[in-house]
């Protein structure tokens, strides 16, 4: 039987019965804080649809470790501490650092050939994330993880991804796994591969992964010339009915280019990068196959800035900026930093009072 939730009083559905969209809401600390006290504290049941993101037919699901790194080229790791996986300019020493925008945080994924279940993890420096067996400190049974590039890719540069529910663990081959440690110096900041032993740590060796930037898939025509650089809207393109919105004089239109799962973009931009974007109907909905959305100009790496320039842009005054995951088409509320480097992104503008008129 599932456990039923009780909400500032108010008994919920069980959380097995919930709809996706209203399991994002518990599970996102970002996207509650931002709802409502109105609506968080009505008496919900199954029966009310707050509002629903639709998932694609042929959206990826996640069903192992792996899949978690389903045809991504880079990623960013990042830790229960809210803080990224960083390898250090050094060149050898790896930390965490909130700082998720840095090229630092960006680890290149080489999967092992003969192994369905393996990967290694490069920097950006050209190293591997190493479990090394040098012990971090005398005494405790954590050891070190470093950057190396040994002259034999052995199993010291291989990780396991273990699923555990929205999240992976990184083992090696010897059972350890991946931690990011907590705590005072020199714990503090600190990566290390150990067992977690204690319960207050056991949550240490999770991580979510951020897919930055997917492996380019072959086209069919392949051998014809290729076309001229282009936006090619993927996955988790973001689309909007202008013919539905008084919206529709604003901003430049989109529109699919392809279905390739990855897009082009200038590594570097001075005027900054283009948001494509869609607003969320009065239902909460987004139809990615049969419409348009906007674009803008953005300068700037914060979330809540980028927040403040679509309300403007918009007219619209509650709102949560969300991307949609390559993994699993599901909608995520944005978090800390944008991606480096001025990429262009695709958002979707769900207005929080359309959760509040589904939700009365």
């Amino acid at each position: 039987m599932p456990r039923a939730c009780i909400h500032r009083g108010y008994p919920l559905a069980p959380i097995a019965s919930l709809s996706p969209a209203l399991e994002l809401i518990y599970k996102s600390p970002f996207l509650a804080s931002h709802i409502p006290h109105h609506i968080t504290s009505t008496k919900i049941n199954t029966s009310i649809r707050l509002f629903h993101f639709p998932i694609q037919a042929n959206s990826h699901v996640i069903r192992s470790g792996m899949d978690f790194f389903h045809n991504a080229k880079a990623v960013r790791l990042r830790s229960q501490h809210d803080k990224y996986l960083l390898a250090e300019d050094d060149e050898e020493s790896v930390t965490q650092d909130r700082n998720g925008s840095s090229r630092t945080a960006r680890w290149s994924v080489e999967f092992v050939p003969g192994y369905e279940s393996l990967l290694r993890l490069k920097s950006c420096y050209g190293k591997y994330l190493t479990a090394s067996n040098q012990h971090f400190l005398l005494g405790m049974t954590g050891q070190k993880v470093l950057q190396s590039l040994p002259q034999r890719l052995d199993s010291s540069v291989q990780w396991e991804p273990i699923r555990e529910g929205f999240k992976v663990k990184l083992k090696t081959r010897y059972g350890k796994f991946l931690r990011a440690n907590g705590g005072l110096p020199p714990w503090r900041n600190s990566v290390t591969h150990d067992i977690p032993y204690r319960t207050a740590t056991q949550e240490w060796v999770l991580w979510d992964v951020d897919v930055i930037e997917t492996q380019p898939q072959p086209t069919p025509n392949s051998h014809q010339p290729s076309a001229a650089p282009s936006i090619d809207i993927h996955s988790d393109s973001l689309d909007f009915d202008s013919s539905s919105s008084p919206l529709s004089a604003m901003s430049g239109h989109y529109s699919r280019q392809g279905s390739s799962e990855s897009y082009t973009c200038s590594p570097s931009k001075s005027e900054g990068r283009t948001i494509y974007y869609h607003i969320a109907d009065e239902s909460g909905d987004v139809d990615d196959d049969s419409t348009e959305g906007f674009k803008l100009s953005f300068k700037g790496n914060r979330v809540d800035e980028l927040t403040q320039k679509l309300r403007k842009d918009t007219g619209l005054e509650e709102i949560v900026v969300c991307s949609r995951s390559p993994l699993n088409g599901k909608l995520y509320p944005l978090r800390l930093q944008l991606p480096p480097n001025n990429a262009d992104m695709h958002v979707v503008v769900v207005p929080l009072s359309s959760i509040g008129e589904t939700s009365s």
